[in-house]
């Protein structure tokens, strides 16, 4: 019987470690996989990134060039990486995070603002551009908007939102039935909605809605800002969960250029506060580590 047993004993440590180096198989090419992330873009010699076309946080100028405060941090990040350039598509902020997941992009710089469930699903870098929310309505608001509560509340209010961003799921939070909270796939076509009547409220983050109102340079229209209620907002780059390691390194460069002072000098001049993405951190913002 005791022989028994140790033939079983052997038997059961031999599946043990073929287990076992099976498993270690298994796992090994993650790592391999994530730490290539940054060698193929080098070799790729430029970085994909989804934008939204929402200045100052991203731009596409006449000449095709690709600007905006978001894009100008990565295309010096990348830089400083060995990856000599970034290439831009335009996206509405709900297709970004399943565009990157299918490889479509390698980032996402586009003022996709860091919250829980959207950490859940990328990983995101440290913080870059924060804001916070602004209405535009008619001159001397009509209807009184002061938050997406009063929105809610007016039976007649129609809001225009960027699909699948902040400002439509603080609209719903809210209490704005669906029916109400109007999908707009650019500012340029939020303002021209406003103008014509078939929105009451038009929203974006306070240095978006400024923009589009010093374009469109009509003063039958106006901004409210900040939205009463409406939370301080901060994006950063957002990469595929396997290339962490991507973002880690594009997280130490980030932090040089912070401390340097060129990450300000990047940022500032768009109307951002620089301090302010350094006063904040990845971990609060998403809740948890990412």
């Amino acid at each position: 019987m005791t022989r028994c047993l140790g033939k079983w004993d052997g038997a059961l440590r031999r599946a043990a470690l073929i287990a076992g180096v099976a498993a270690v198989a298994a796992v090994a090419p993650a790592p391999a996989r994530a730490q290539d992330a940054l060698a193929r873009l080098k070799e790729q010699g430029f970085c994909r990134i989804a934008i939204a076309n929402e200045p100052p946080f991203t731009a596409v100028n006449p000449d095709g060039k690709v600007s905006g405060a978001g894009p100008d941090v990565a295309r010096a990040v990348f830089k400083k990486l060995g990856v000599d350039d970034v290439v831009a598509s335009i996206s509405e902020y709900g297709a970004m995070i399943p565009g990157l997941q299918a490889r479509r992009f390698d980032a996402i710089t586009a003022g996709l603002f860091m919250k829980p469930e959207r950490c859940r699903a990328v990983a995101y870098s440290e913080p870059i551009l924060c804001d916070t929310e602004a209405f535009a309505v008619k001159k001397g608001n009509p209807d009184k908007l002061l938050s997406y509560e009063d929105v809610g509340k007016n039976p007649k209010a129609r809001i225009g939102v960027p699909g699948g961003g902040v400002e439509e799921k603080l609209s719903l939070a809210a209490g704005v039935p669906r029916d109400r909270a109007i999908v707009v796939p650019d500012g340029q076509s939020g303002i021209k909605m406003l103008q014509d009547g078939r929105i009451d409220v038009y929203t974006l983050p306070v240095l978006s809605i400024s923009d589009l109102l010093k374009k469109a340079n009509d003063p039958s229209i106006e901004m409210v800002a900040p939205v009463q209620g409406a939370p301080i907002s901060c994006d950063g780059a957002a990469f595929r969960k396997q290339d962490a390691s991507l973002r880690d390194a594009f997280d130490k460069v980030l932090a040089e250029m912070k401390q340097s002072g060129e990450f300000a000098k990047i940022v500032e001049p768009y109307g951002f506060s620089a301090a302010a993405a350094m006063q904040t951190s990845r971990e609060k913002l998403c809740g948890g580590p990412n």
